[in-house]
């Protein structure tokens, strides 16, 4: 009866530890995908800004 209670106080730490890790991995993903929005936006900035720019350049003429 001692192991089965030790397997289970075992089993209870194991799985506390786990609760806590898989936490902080939903915390991470979601700072990494806010950043990755931010970074999209910086490029479609970036893009529109570009594409502004070379609307205004004169066309090449022979």
């Amino acid at each position: 009866m001692d192991a089965l209670e030790g397997k289970l106080a075992q089993l209870i730490q194991v799985s506390g530890k786990l609760r806590a890790e898989n936490i902080q991995l939903r915390q991470e993903l979601a700072h990494a995908l806010s950043s990755n929005r931010q970074y999209g936006d910086k490029m479609e900035s970036a893009k529109a800004r570009l594409e502004k720019l070379l609307i205004a350049l004169p066309e090449d003429q022979p």
